[in-house]
């Protein structure tokens, strides 16, 4: 069964599914700045707009296209900035 998850009062939305390879979700960021957590390692990828992302650790903030990819380290908290809405598959380990 598909799981619909809401964050930040709706401004991010994303639909839990599984693949052959375990855990994902696919999901859309509404124009903000966000800092999420992590449970497990995930790996994020671009499907449409654009992140600029601030990983665990870095002092710069990179900017990731459609078909961009990072990962992060699980347990670990992470802030993404969109400046328009754009949408991501996460693949969780």
């Amino acid at each position: 069964m598909f799981k619909v998850n809401q964050y930040f009062d709706g401004n991010v939305v994303s639909l839990a599914f599984k693949t052959t390879d375990g855990n994902a979700t696919a999901g859309v960021m509404a124009s903000g700045e966000y800092e999420f957590g992590t449970g497990a390692e995930e790996t994020m990828i671009v499907t449409t707009g654009s992140m600029k992302v601030l990983l665990p650790g870095s002092k710069d903030w990179v900017i990731y296209g459609v078909g961009g990819s990072y990962k992060v380290s699980a347990n670990s908290k992470f802030k993404v900035s969109v400046d328009s809405d754009t949408s991501y598959i996460c693949l969780y380990k």
